[in-house]
């Protein structure tokens, strides 16, 4: 689950690694990002669709158990094409290399939720998709770091 503005509160460490570090070193100072297993596959989804399912829930006669997800799985690479892509670096490649320390102990190569009950349950389904979210999250970024910026210089 992630939303552009609470998204650095949330356990979303590689998209927020990436889009972090995109929007705090433009390309003129980047130098690496390191990152673990980019070909890690999760089920990437938005904390305002999940929220909408959450309240579905809520307003049923009988609580039950959901699964909320995309049911749809993204690697950490595309993320990270996606958020340097947003804001305009060319060459990710250049840029980013695998770090043997970030990659988990006992990681899972693919994790993906089947949302097919809460889609005939509830009507509900994501809608807003990986790639906008990942935008979404860039954009929330780079937002900061502008307000970050015109405080600094009210400061100095």
């Amino acid at each position: 689950m992630r939303g552009p503005r609470f998204a650095r509160l949330l356990a979303a460490p590689a998209a927020r690694v990436a889009t972090r570090n995109v929007r705090a070193r433009p390309a003129n100072r980047l130098d690496t990002l390191p990152l673990g297993n980019l070909d890690a596959e999760r089920d990437w989804g938005y904390a305002k669709d999940y929220v909408e399912a959450m309240w579905l829930m809520l307003q049923q006669d009988r609580a039950d158990d959901y699964v909320i997800a995309t049911g749809k799985s993204h690697s950490v690479r595309e993320c990270v094409e996606v958020a340097f892509d947003q804001a305009g670096v060319e060459d990710w490649q250049r840029y980013v290399v695998m770090d043997p320390s970030f990659v988990r102990p006992a990681e899972v190569d693919q994790l993906i939720g089947d949302p097919s009950k809460a889609k005939r349950d509830l009507g509900w389904e994501p809608q807003t998709s990986f790639e906008e979210l990942i935008r979404l999250m860039v954009d929330a970024d780079l937002a900061l770091l502008s307000r970050e910026r015109l405080t600094a210089r009210g400061a100095g």
